[in-house]
């Protein structure tokens, strides 16, 4: 009973708080309105349509699909992948994660850079390579055999999200310190009993973590089964096609429903491993050395995945440099320019849209991301597990759940949203700022978290209020946090397909589109051009913002020095 009186106590005391910042106050339902409305109001529209038959609520639709083989069959599909791209790019990630802390190779800047250049252009961008090598008019034209379902689906997702691995893992081996393997070995333990008995355990529950988060990009994943499927049909796609094919929104949105639920279990299951960091955090500081007289059988291996690993991806992105200078790909190969040519002609509104669409996105992405991430790490008020909640909930709801849920909730005026917004730019824009909001938010908490809330609560006792202590001190001192989100939302808003394609329309398009459009089209050439100018956009604004980023950090540094 009294700890019940406490807790009504100090959530009286907030709610005083913030009516006594009538600023604040007025940002939180502002957040709250927009997280409703852009987060929650879709995802409960395609619920809500996918219980809709005959105008009442039914389990009916489930009752079919789950009772026909036409679909039943892409949900089995779609897990198989996933499991399959899971597990081997969580190897390869761990395998290039273990030579970049544990092993001493040689060019671990350029293997990191290889291990991650996937990540800067669309998915599909891998899956047009695979065509230009192994397709029927390819380079190497039947070694594989079909790449037109699982065998080419499960090679292109690999390359496209073992970096996510990678990434995931690096840090929890970085994390293990090296000193626990040396005085294993120093009590005569071999190399192979200190990897099952200290790292393997220790790093296990990043491995699950990063297994589920690759596991998660398969299922969600829609750009490259929608070129390589073939007969081997996916949830995603056939979603996407219930909907722009046959017209039927229920049967579309019991799909999206069917994929949604394990990709939000798994995405929640990540998370809740990723909170137990304590299992793979030693006493001391960690340091970065690798363990010397590292033996023969174990760098082979290593050493070789590596570099398969990285001629892979060599070979799949200089196929598309080739293939964009082919006059007509797998029939005549002059070189030629005219491809790009082609490609800025018919192309040239869908990059002028895309980038700006991207350019007013990334800077609102940025600052609602560190807002909110600001409001749930420093401050206490009622709700705020609800926003914390609902702000991370796109980042595990694939893309084609969302952009189903866009079309069902704002094709028509409601009282959330009085406005029609389907078939505006506005939607788009609307659609990538919660959908990249995530990540900006998860870099924001872990840099605030890092600031010590003195430094605000001195602020706040000297007579500032909660917003000019946020611009003043909070949002200058989390400024690479800031401008490495920027960096991720203007990639992912340049490379994003799964939910936009559902919004697009004749007014507004993205590059990404005319890509896939290229694609169908069997202009393969043309396609690889406009993929590498989307690369190269990408790189260039990356190297901008990274020079600002740092700019701005001498800046800071040399203000703190004279101060």
């Amino acid at each position: 009973m009294k700890k019940f009186k406490f807790s009504n106590t100090t959530r009286v005391n907030d709610l005083r708080k913030m009516i006594g910042e009538p600023f604040l106050l007025l940002a939180i339902l502002v957040v709250f309105y927009l997280l409703i409305v852009f987060v929650i109001f879709p995802i409960f529209q395609v619920f809500k349509t996918s219980l809709s038959y005959e105008g009442a609520l039914s389990l009916k639709n489930y009752t079919d699909v789950l009772s026909h083989s036409y679909y039943i069959k892409p949900l089995i599909n779609s897990m198989v992948l996933g499991v399959i791209v899971g597990t081997i790019g969580t190897i390869v990630g761990f395998v290039f994660a273990y030579a970049i802390t544990r092993t001493p190779m040689k060019g671990k800047g350029v293997f990191r850079m290889i291990a991650t250049f996937p990540m800067v252009s669309p998915p599909f961008v891998v899956a047009l390579a695979c065509i230009l090598l192994f397709g029927r008019s390819g380079f190497f034209a039947g070694a594989i055999g079909n790449i037109y379902g699982l065998t080419g689906l499960v090679i292109v997702e690999v390359i496209a999200y073992s970096p996510t691995a990678f990434l995931a893992l690096v840090g929890v081996l970085h994390a293990i310190d090296p000193a626990l393997e040396e005085a294993a070995m120093d009590c005569g333990a071999s190399r192979l009993k200190i990897f099952r008995t200290i790292i393997f355990p220790l790093a296990t529950p990043g491995l699950v973590s990063a297994w589920l988060l690759v596991f998660i990009q398969s299922l969600a994943d829609f750009g490259n089964p929608m070129i390589l499927s073939g007969d081997f049909a996916v949830l995603s796609v056939q979603a996407y096609l219930q909907i722009t094919g046959m017209f039927d929104l229920a049967r579309g949105s019991t799909l999206a429903i069917l994929l949604l639920i394990p990709t939000v279990v798994a995405f929640y299951l990540q998370k809740y491993l990723l909170s137990k960091k304590s299992y793979v955090t030693v006493t001391g500081k960690p340091t970065s050395a690798t363990i010397k007289n590292l033996e023969w059988y174990i760098k082979a291996p290593v050493y070789a995945v590596c570099m398969f690993f990285a001629a892979v991806v060599l070979l799949f992105y200089g196929m598309v440099v080739w293939g964009s200078f082919q006059k007509l790909w797998g029939v005549d190969s002059t070189l030629t320019l005219r491809n790009y040519a082609q490609m800025w002609k018919m192309g040239k509104g869908y990059i002028m849209d895309s980038l700006v669409i991207a350019a007013i996105v990334t800077p609102v992405t940025g600052v609602l991301s560190m807002f909110i991430a600001y409001l749930t790490t420093r401050k206490q008020f009622p709700g705020r597990n609800f926003i914390e909640f609902s702000s991370m909930l796109t980042f595990a709801v694939p893309g084609t759940v969302v952009g189903i849920g866009y079309i069902l909730a704002f094709n028509t005026s409601s009282i959330l949203m009085p406005f029609t917004l389907t078939g505006t730019g506005f939607i788009i824009m609307i659609l990538l700022v919660f959908r990249n909001l995530p990540v900006g938010i998860r870099n924001g908490v872990a840099a605030i978290q890092q600031i010590d809330p003195s430094i605000e609560e001195a602020s706040i006792d000297l007579g500032a209020d909660s917003s000019l202590t946020f611009r003043k001190i909070t949002l200058p001192m989390i400024t690479p946090a800031f401008f490495s989100g920027l960096a991720n939302c203007f990639v992912r808003s340049m490379t994003a397909i799964s939910a936009i394609i559902f919004v697009v329309s004749g007014k507004w398009n993205l590059i990404t589109v005319a890509v896939l459009g290229f694609v169908d089209n069997s202009q393969y050439a043309q396609a690889a051009a406009m993929s590498l100018l989307l690369i190269a956009i990408v790189l260039i604004a990356l190297g901008l913002i990274k020079l600002f980023t740092d700019r701005m950090g001498r800046g800071m540094n040399s203000s703190s020095i004279l101060e």
